[in-house]
């Protein structure tokens, strides 16, 4: 390639972002100066938080300025290395956003050993998706022995983590997905020992009926009419770590449907002592090694497995992520921007 593709962030949407939001633009390749490396981009990993990143509002980061490259997590190759640290071919972890090739000093970047594991899981199972049940879910959920876990968006890179640690600590997990192929993953393949359709049109009875002892750890990926089934079967105690909201995420600004139901929840928060907890996976970045170790030997012992869903071409990635907003990714949303030899 002679040129570096890149995808723009075009426009604030309103509501569901769509195609003109974005613009795919070519540049010259940059040329690394002292102390950098260019990095060709291999996998470009797609997520729900960037839905956030599209917006002007207060948040934990930065929204992407408008003109500016969409950002995202990527594996990459290094191509052309002036840094002391790094050489040709390396392959690493950088955090170069939407674009086929990118620079870096290198303080960004985690080798890559493409023997241990495929390159992409590095933004799956073994990246910020694994680590982000892992943290939220030992750390704030902490799962006893014959406890029922819940977690929404069970077939999702987060989610199918979540269950699978549940029952490797020794809890009951329960997953809620949407559509028949994606539930029967859930039970069949990474065996949780229920899974409820949340389309179906008695879902809150399907999951009442899957949680005969009540809920002790929610795992919040989705919010909506999924939180309003979860809510009245939590526990005394139950804890309930908040990853995400997605279905929220396209709504404008300060809106919320219905009546202010703040009053009634904080005051089941306080009568059944229930933990509600949001985080962000970087608070618990002292955990990453031992993430690192403990995901690596649950995968190769088979305790752990996963599913990615690759879409070739960076100029697909808006479709792509629409997309994922809407739910029709199964498993790891992952685009290959270019192959990797």
């Amino acid at each position: 390639m002679s040129k570096n593709t890149q995808v723009l962030l075009a426009a604030r949407p309103s509501g569901k972002p769509t195609p003109s939001d974005f613009r795919v633009a070519e540049t010259a390749i940059p040329e690394p100066a002292e102390g950098e490396v260019l990095l060709k981009i291999l996998y470009l990993s797609l997520d729900p938080y960037m839905r956030g990143r599209m917006n002007a509002g207060r948040s934990y980061a930065k929204p992407v300025e408008i003109g500016a490259v969409m950002e995202g997590g990527t594996v990459a190759r290094v191509v052309r290395s002036r840094h002391p640290d790094f050489s040709d071919g390396d392959y690493v972890l950088s955090h170069s956003g939407w674009q086929s090739y990118a620079l870096s000093r290198g303080a960004d970047l985690r080798k890559l050993d493409p023997d241990a594991a495929p390159l992409s899981t590095a933004l799956g199972i073994l990246g910020m998706p694994g680590f982000t049940a892992y943290a939220g879910l030992l750390t704030i959920g902490k799962p006893n022995p014959g406890e029922t876990v819940v977690v929404a968006a069970a077939s999702g890179a987060v989610g199918s983590a979540v269950g699978q640690i549940a029952r490797i600590k020794g809890a009951r997990a329960v997953g809620i997905a949407g559509g028949a192929d994606k539930c029967a993953f859930v039970r069949d393949t990474l065996g949780f020992d229920a899974v409820i359709d949340h389309r179906a049109p008695d879902f809150a009875e399907q999951l009442a009926i899957a949680c005969p002892k009540g809920i002790d750890v929610y795992f919040e990926n989705v919010g909506g009419h999924v939180w309003d089934a979860v809510f009245p079967l939590l526990n005394d105690f139950a804890r309930v770590p908040v990853c995400g909201l997605i279905a929220h995420y396209n709504q404008p600004a300060g809106a919320q449907g219905g009546g202010d139901r703040l009053p009634g929840v904080m005051r089941e928060v306080l009568s059944r002592s229930l933990l509600i907890r949001g985080f962000i996976q970087r608070e618990f970045a002292d955990q990453r090694p031992a993430f690192y170790q403990e995901m690596a030997g649950w995968i190769k012992s088979g305790k752990v497995r996963y599913r990615e869903d690759v879409v070739d071409g960076i100029e697909n990635a808006p479709d792509a992520f629409i997309g994922l907003l809407e739910g029709r990714n199964f498993g790891k949303l992952v685009i290959r921007v270019a192959a990797e030899s």
